[in-house]
C-alpha cells in the first residue's frame, strides 16, 4: 500500500539533498497511524545500516519526514540486472542487514517488511554500504503481534498461519533475501494467473506453511554447504527454532 509520496528535497541554505516522505492527513486514519508510527520508530534508531531520520515537520494537513538521501540503487535492481550475487557479495549484504536487524531487535523493534526493494546502496561507490529503508510497518514488540502484514513472498509461516509472532519474522525474511541473492530465484514461487490472485496466494501460503522449498539444481550446485545451512536455519518453520540475527552474525558462513 502506498501511504505516502517520496521525493528529493533540497535544503536552501546548504544545498544538501534529502529524502522527503509526505503523508497527507486527509488520506485517513491508517495513513496518519503509519506516519506517526514511522516517526516514533525512526526517532529511536541510529545505526550505520539504517537510513537516518534528519527532521520531522508537521503541518495542519501533512506530515513531512526528512531522511538521509541514499543515492545508490536498490539491491532488487541489481539482481534484475545481474541475475544473482556471488557468495562473497551476498555475505557482505547479508552481514550488514543482520547487523541492522540485530540492533533493531535489541530495541524490541520488528521491521516486518524486509525485502530486496527495501535494501538500498547508500551511494554509487563500489564498496557502498547497504541501508534499510521504509519503516512504516515496523512495530515495537510489547507482547506478541497478531495482525498480518508484509509482502506475500517474504512472509514467515507464523504470519501466514495468523499466529502470534515477533522478531523471528525478520530472520525468516533475511533467509528469503539470502536465497534470492544466491540463486536469483525466490524460494517460494507460484505462477501467477492474471484472473486468479486469490488462489495464487493460497498456493504460495501453503508452500510457506510447509517450508516447502528446495535448493534447486543447477542454481545451487556450486554454493557452499555453509551458505545452505544458514538459509535453512533462517527459514526454520518453527519460530522458536529459528536462528536469531545475533546468532546468524557469528555463523561460520
Amino acid at each position: 500500500e502506498e501511504f505516502c509520496e517520496i521525493f528529493r528535497a533540497k535544503e536552501k541554505t546548504t544545498g544538501k539533498l534529502y529524502t522527503c516522505k509526505k503523508f497527507l492527513k486527509r488520506d485517513g486514519r491508517k495513513v496518519r497511524k503509519a506516519a506517526k508510527n514511522e516517526i516514533i520508530i525512526l526517532k529511536m534508531v541510529k545505526h550505520p545500516n539504517i537510513l537516518q531520520l534528519v527532521d520531522v515537520y508537521i503541518t495542519r494537513k501533512e506530515y513531512f519526514i526528512f531522511l538521509e538521501l541514499a543515492t545508490g540503487r536498490e539491491v532488487f535492481d541489481w539482481i534484475l540486472d545481474q541475475g544473482y550475487y556471488s557468495e562473497r557479495d551476498t555475505s557482505n549484504v547479508i552481514r550488514q542487514v543482520l547487523e541492522a536487524v540485530a540492533y533493531l531487535h535489541s530495541l524490541k523493534i520488528v521491521h516486518r517488511n524486509l525485502k530486496l526493494e527495501n535494501l538500498v546502496y547508500y551511494n554509487r561507490l563500489k564498496n557502498s554500504k547497504i541501508v534499510i529503508s521504509d519503516f512504516h510497518l515496523a512495530k515495537l514488540e510489547n507482547g506478541l503481534i497478531k495482525e498480518p502484514c508484509g509482502t506475500p513472498e517474504y512472509l514467515a509461516p507464523e504470519v501466514v498461519g495468523r499466529q502470534r509472532y515477533g522478531r523471528p519474522v525478520d530472520c525468516w525474511a533475511i533467509g528469503v533475501i539470502m536465497y534470492i541473492l544466491l540463486s536469483g530465484n525466490p524460494p517460494f514461487y507460484e505462477e501467477a494467473d492474471e484472473d486468479d490472485y486469490e488462489n495464487h496466494d493460497k498456493n504460495l501460503f501453503r508452500k510457506i506453511l510447509a517450508g516447502d522449498y528446495e535448493f534447486d539444481p543447477p542454481y545451487w550446485d556450486d554454493i557452499s554447504q555453509a551458505a545452505k545451512e544458514l538459509v535453512t536455519r533462517l527459514m526454520e518453520v518453527e519460530q522458536d527454532q529459528r536462528i536469531t540475527a545475533e546468532e546468524a552474525i557469528s555463523h561460520e558462513w
